[in-house]
């Protein structure tokens, strides 16, 4: 891998700290953060080494930003493992067929997927919050699980903004639950597309060092401001979906590819 600059170690320290007060705010869009600020800020241009490594590193900074919402009392562990395990599963086989398919597709692809599922969020009533649903049906929690890792491996990111839609929908569990049950799928989902790229030599183990440092600090503060903002749901939700539909026009504003597809 190449040497990185004084100037790119301290970058990546700081995209650690955005890509992990994200995972702690919203509980998703950590990794697709990671990969336009390691590619476009920090100035790391193999996609494929981009992608794996924040895989690992939103992963383990996934799993780091669960403990403060496990202490809040927010995790429905039986309905997170339901929903990971075979997340999990389809992750593994949907990266082994992301890593065949031309990144700026994809990219372009997924940008439109971030913007009709921040619209569906924002669509979504505030009402399904309020009764959660305390039975877990594995006939509708497992599917979902399975066909939303095949999406997160596939596109190589941890698919937290899928993963929180999946989690509503499937568990009928509030937001403020979602979003912090979200992170074990996050780092089950990242870790299983970072072990597949890291067997291809696709990660750089340094700069995942560097996104975990940052990471723990940034995603302390966004637990925190999660747990505050719990007690106004809709502008969590509102928050969630803005930071979706940014993230992907600035994606389709980069991605060239934008131009062939349509």
């Amino acid at each position: 891998m190449p040497h990185l600059s004084a100037l790119q170690i301290l970058l990546s320290i700081v995209s650690g700290g955005i890509v992990g007060f994200t995972l702690g705010l919203i509980g998703g869009g950590g990794s697709i953060l990671a990969v336009p600020l390691l590619l476009y800020l920090v100035g790391i241009h193999d996609p494929h080494v981009v992608i794996g490594s924040t895989a690992l590193a939103v992963s383990v900074n996934a799993f780091m930003n669960l403990i403060p919402h496990w202490r809040a009392g927010h995790i429905r562990w039986k309905a997170a493992v339901m929903f990971a395990v075979p997340g999990a599963i389809g992750a593994y086989v949907g990266s082994i067929f992301g890593k065949m398919v031309n990144d700026s597709e994809i990219l372009f692809l997924f940008a439109i997927l971030m913007i009709i599922i921040a619209v569906l969020m924002l669509r979504q009533r505030q009402g399904v919050d309020e009764v959660p649903d305390p039975h877990v049906r594995p006939l509708r929690v497992v599917p979902v699980g399975l066909s939303t890792g095949a999406v997160a491996g596939f596109f190589g990111i941890g698919g937290g903004f899928l993963i929180v839609p999946g989690l509503l929908f499937s568990t009928g569990m509030g937001l403020i639950e979602a979003i912090a049950n979200s992170l074990f799928s996050v780092g089950t989902f990242g870790l299983t597309t970072a072990i597949s790229y890291a067997a291809s030599g696709l990660v750089d183990w340094f700069v995942v060092i560097l996104y975990i440092v940052g990471g723990f600090a940034g995603g302390i503060i966004g637990a925190r401001f999660a747990t505050r903002m719990s007690q106004n749901k809709r502008y969590l939700q509102i928050v969630f979906s803005a930071v979706i539909i940014l993230v992907a026009c600035y994606m389709l504003y980069k991605n060239p590819a934008a131009i062939r597809i349509l």
